[in-house]
């Protein structure tokens, strides 16, 4: 279905467009409230071990559901993967609000995450089919603002509803917000049938669940402290992830070859770095310093506003300078940021700094992130568009999935501390690290789609 491009806020978009805004909302506030109160959560029902799951196993859950969202689109049409999603997604948070333990908390984000995975494919899905090409740009731009209300409000609220009715309304009150959404949105997507006929890409699917199963069966080795069963379990689940991983990325991706490879490698790596750090960021701020939950609110609506502002940053910077130097200089912002949060462990750094600093972050990643998704959707072969960018989101969420496991690890193991500040050290040094990596990665990143072959690699 392609409408006239009359606006993306006129009939007979708008209830479209507005469910749509809805869902990115939703999926907003419970990312930055989520982030907001875990803290609390944690110091109530115990099992620090548990809190780099919560990240994880949102994100691993949600690799797969953009992966199914996607193929179930295009064969059968957005309705149904969206209605699912929202379920899923709703009841993951009302399974999380009655909670009565970590491992269940835990169980309810994966169901949170699998169904906002299907929301994110049928979102981007539903662009490409109901807008006009002309229209499609402005209706992204208008999905990313949608950010900046969460940003502005998400934590600080949710840190006010914590302190005074309890953290469990955080997410109960989340709830309505997707439901809502689906009574708008579900009447305009039974108007764009799917097509039997397109090739069925299940094989990708099972490529992400492999990837998924691999990814956790190695996080949870390394948060077990016998060491041989810890060994066994790394290198069984990197052994069952890195052939899936092979056929979801462009070929060259793992060693960073110039050009798609590079730009996917780069966005893997910054967002390792940038979500492994945001996510103990609340715990340097309250378990640390002992600072109030608005503290960590405040950090986090820096950031997502400044990361909004170099978004738009870059569409100025975009025709003016080389990508691969805004890329870097975003970075560079990003390492900032991280060593400002590292400092914050110290106790002659004053706790306020952390809002400064992630802020800081926040600037650096608008910057780079942007620019290397239109580096990697601009470097997309003809015929491949759809490949690339899922490749696009893999690396987004399996960066972040993998660095919020593997610092939840460290966090967790005998030598963090308690409170864990050699542990959320040890994590800080380590995002430094993956920066470095990045940086590299990073300098390749600008070769044009005509000088690449056929399936992205360079020649």
């Amino acid at each position: 279905m392609t409408t006239a491009p009359t606006g993306i806020w006129q009939p007979p978009l708008r209830r479209l467009t507005f469910g749509l805004v809805l869902v990115v909302v939703a999926t907003a506030f419970e990312a930055l409230a989520v982030a907001t109160i875990l803290p609390t959560t944690t110091a109530e029902l115990g099992g620090l071990e548990w809190y780099g799951w919560t990240f994880s196993a949102f994100m691993l859950a949600n690799l797969v559901g953009i992966t199914v969202g996607g193929n179930e689109t295009d064969r059968r049409g957005p309705a149904r993967p969206f209605v699912l999603g929202t379920l899923l997604f709703a009841g993951g948070l009302v399974v999380s609000g009655f909670a009565p333990s970590m491992p269940v908390i835990v169980a309810g984000r994966t169901s949170q995450g699998f169904g906002a995975g299907l929301l994110s494919a049928v979102a981007y899905a539903s662009i490409a089919r109901a807008y006009a090409t002309e229209l499609q740009p402005r209706m992204l731009a208008t999905l990313s603002s949608a950010w900046v209300i969460p940003g502005l409000v998400g934590p600080g609220l949710a840190g006010v509803i914590a302190e005074h009715a309890g953290w469990r309304w955080v997410f109960l009150g989340l709830a309505p917000l997707p439901a809502f959404a689906a009574l708008l949105v579900v009447p305009a997507l039974r108007e764009m049938p799917g097509d039997p006929t397109t090739p069925d890409q299940s094989h990708r699917t099972w490529h992400a669940i492999q990837l998924a199963v691999g990814a956790s069966v190695a996080l949870a080795g390394l948060g077990v402290h016998a060491w041989g069963w810890a060994i066994a379990l790394v290198v069984a689940g990197v052994a069952m992830a890195l052939p899936a991983l092979s056929h979801l990325l462009p070929a060259g991706t793992l060693t960073g070859r110039p050009g798609l490879p590079a730009a996917v490698a780069t966005m893997a790596l910054l967002n390792f770095a940038f979500f492994g750090t945001e996510a103990f960021v609340p715990l340097a701020i309250a378990d640390v310093r002992h600072a109030g939950v608005y503290l960590t609110g405040l950090s986090l609506t820096a950031a997502a506003l400044t990361w909004t502002s170099g978004a738009w940053m870059q569409v100025r910077l975009a025709t003016r300078v080389a990508r691969h130097v805004v890329i870097v200089s975003g970075l560079v912002m990003l390492a900032v940021g991280i060593a400002g949060t590292l400092a914050l462990l110290s106790s002659h750094v004053p706790p306020w700094f952390a809002v400064v600093a992630w802020a800081v972050a926040g600037l650096g990643m608008g910057l780079a992130f942007t620019t290397c998704s239109a580096a990697i959707l601009e470097a997309a072969p003809p015929g491949q568009e759809g490949s690339v960018s899922a490749s696009l989101q893999l690396a987004q969420v399996l960066g972040a999935a993998l660095a919020t496991g593997i610092g939840g690890a460290i966090v967790a193991a005998p030598f963090a501390g308690v409170p864990p500040v050699w542990g959320i050290g040890v994590v800080d040094g380590l995002m430094l690290v993956a920066l470095a990596a990045s940086i590299a990665t990073a300098r390749h990143v600008g070769v044009s789609s005509a000088e690449l072959r056929p399936g992205g690699e360079s020649r």
